[in-house]
């Protein structure tokens, strides 16, 4: 009988299973949050670019409406039809850059792999070009000091030409993660956020491409 009391003792003491300890509901869990602290601060970087780059665009617009003859005729014409093509590369980057968006998103490391590479390859072929058209330019009179001409220019281009080249660091970093196996777990954060910035320079360059070299 003294068993007996003591088990219906410790019965009635020990918490229920799933409950917490001493008999109360369990602690509610934390809700998952909508969006990672990682793309939420990348959002709000990305607009504070926007804004960046649309009070450039506007100075450039009041300059260029404010001028009765543009460009002015002792400057060089910028080069439309190689600088087309090269539009086309960075399109296509970020055509590639999307591809190893998903890719990582199934967990395929070996198309993540390739279509990373494949992006920075197109990031590094599209800098490569506006360097060499930059240098022809330059030998042609074109600077910084050539006026408002030259100093819009170089100051929406070059500044565009500055965000690629830290895109393309970013991507060559995670294609080296991937490389040491990183992502395979379906943690693909930087994955994403790489991908959301890569796409805001390749969306932003059309802008720039048909108001300075196009208007």
């Amino acid at each position: 009988m003294a068993r007996d009391a003591t088990a219906r003792i410790l019965s009635a003491e020990s918490p229920a299973p799933g409950s917490s300890f001493g008999g109360g509901p369990p602690p509610p869990s934390r809700p998952e949050p909508v969006i990672s602290n990682a793309r939420l601060g990348l959002m709000m970087f990305i607009g504070a670019e926007v804004m960046f780059f649309a009070g450039l665009i506007g100075a450039f617009l009041v300059l260029r409406l404010s001028s009765e003859v543009w460009p002015p005729p002792s400057q060089p014409r910028l080069p439309v039809w190689i600088t087309g093509f090269n539009t086309l590369v960075l399109l296509g980057s970020g055509f590639a850059m999307q591809r190893a968006s998903l890719a990582a998103r199934l967990r395929d490391r070996v198309r993540l792999s390739g279509w990373l590479l494949a992006t920075g390859v197109l990031g590094a072929l599209f800098l490569c070009i506006q360097g060499y058209e930059w240098v022809r330019l330059i030998g042609f009179g074109l600077t910084m000091r050539s006026g408002l001409y030259g100093s819009t220019f170089y100051a929406l281009i070059g500044l565009h030409g500055l965000h690629v080249l830290g895109a393309l660091v970013w991507v060559g970093v995670v294609w080296l993660l991937v490389q040491q196996g990183r992502y395979a777990s379906g943690h693909t954060v930087a994955v994403e956020t790489c991908t959301m910035y890569w796409t805001f320079v390749v969306a932003l360059w059309p802008v720039l491409y048909g108001l300075v070299y196009l208007y």
